[in-house]
């Protein structure tokens, strides 16, 4: 039976990475939303000044409220407290992978080290343009490797141009914040690192 007595939770996602890795792009395919036609119609072209991009959603008969934010909020960043952090980085690009694991990963342990229980989903964007035996490209496995060794909750893969998984990843997220309003919390039990 659905919780209508209740105010929504509001729910803060914060999109954390390099610029050009992706983020406005997965945001706007979320602002899409899961009809059959997404995929063929063209993204809408969100502006940073109209942070945060709210999405309202039923999850276990009960409504949540998220608001996500990027880097490029007009609020500054640090200044945001997250429910969940997303560290994006872009597949045909392993330079930012290699930020995430050096610049971004310390901002999280710097600036959002108030709360321990603070689950971070490592995601990969851009899929649609990996690459055979590109170099440059970064590969599932690599990806999924640096997720464990920042201990992050959850690793997945998405093309926002495409909509190929994003989907799922919304789902994925959704649940990890949702669970942060319960007793447990959204942190995934220690070596459990998800590939999608």
């Amino acid at each position: 039976m659905p919780d209508l007595g209740l105010d929504p939770p509001e729910l803060t996602i914060l999109l954390l990475g390099d610029s050009g890795v992706g983020k406005s792009t997965f945001l706007s395919r979320l602002t899409c939303g899961s009809a059959k036609d997404a995929t063929t119609q063209p993204l809408p072209q969100l502006r940073d000044l109209d942070q945060p991009f709210v999405f309202d959603i039923s999850l276990w008969n009960r409504p949540y409220r998220f608001e996500f934010y990027d880097t490029a909020s007009p609020t500054s960043y640090s200044l945001i407290r997250p429910s969940v952090i997303i560290l994006c980085y872009s597949i045909p690009h392993r330079s930012s992978l290699t930020s995430v694991h050096t610049r971004w990963k310390y901002e999280v342990e710097t600036h959002f080290n108030y709360d321990e229980s603070l689950p971070v989903m490592l995601l990969g964007l851009k899929r649609d343009l990996r690459r055979e035996g590109d170099p440059e490209m970064v590969i599932p496995q690599e990806g999924l490797r640096v997720a464990q060794e920042m201990r992050c909750d959850r690793y997945a893969e998405c093309s926002a141009v495409t909509g190929e998984l994003c989907r799922e990843v919304f789902e994925d997220l959704a649940k990890t914040a949702a669970m942060t309003t319960t007793a447990k919390g959204g942190k995934s039990e220690p070596t459990n690192c998800v590939l999608m």
